[in-house]
């Protein structure tokens, strides 16, 4: 769980970020969860475009993300949503101590 500090760190970081996985009409799919899990590993903290859909729609997809991939969500800004997962192998983010 991340803090509230943490988060703000996060955000921070996440400004210059361009989405890495994008996210479908059709939703999340095998590939796309791959794609999810390759980028998290890879980057740690990513951005990923929700696609076009009502907001419940949008709410199922990051609460899937943040179960399936144990994941922390970050933030969502309009259709664009940030999730932070560290990778213990290759650590990129050192996130501040509260």
């Amino acid at each position: 769980m991340l803090t509230k500090n943490q988060i703000r760190f996060l955000k921070a970081q996440a400004h210059h970020l361009h989405p890495v996985v994008m996210i479908g009409a059709n939703g999340i799919n095998e590939g796309v969860d791959r794609e999810l899990e390759r980028a998290l590993d890879s980057h740690e903290l990513i951005k990923v475009k929700l696609g076009n859909v009502e907001d419940e729609l949008q709410a199922e997809m990051i609460a899937h993300i943040t179960a399936a991939h144990q994941a922390d969500f970050v933030q969502k800004i309009g259709h664009v949503a940030m999730f932070y997962r560290r990778n213990e192998d290759a650590v990129k983010i050192t996130l501040p101590r509260d």
